[in-house]
């Protein structure tokens, strides 16, 4: 995926769990979660996944985005992935 594109992106934790999150830099925000340096969320629950990813025009766009898919339930976001 292209850097300087905004990106929302669903990321599944060694524990299992989903973390959601944007960027507009999707492989080093990937290797800083894997490396601990990401989320608070996921340092303690790495190595972590790309599970689903999509575009959005800008960092607007993509932090509604965010919040719409942080409200969906585990069963909802595991069938967002699952499309």
């Amino acid at each position: 995926m292209s850097e300087n594109k905004w990106v929302v992106y669903i990321v599944r934790c060694a524990d299992g769990t989903l973390y959601t999150g944007i960027t507009n830099g999707l492989d080093k925000r990937l290797q800083a979660h894997n490396a601990g340096l990401g989320a608070k969320y996921t340092k303690s629950r790495g190595p972590i996944e790309l599970v689903y990813s999509e575009m959005a025009a800008d960092r607007s766009a993509a932090s509604k985005r965010e919040y719409a898919v942080k409200k969906l339930s585990r069963a909802q976001k595991l069938d967002l992935i699952a499309k």
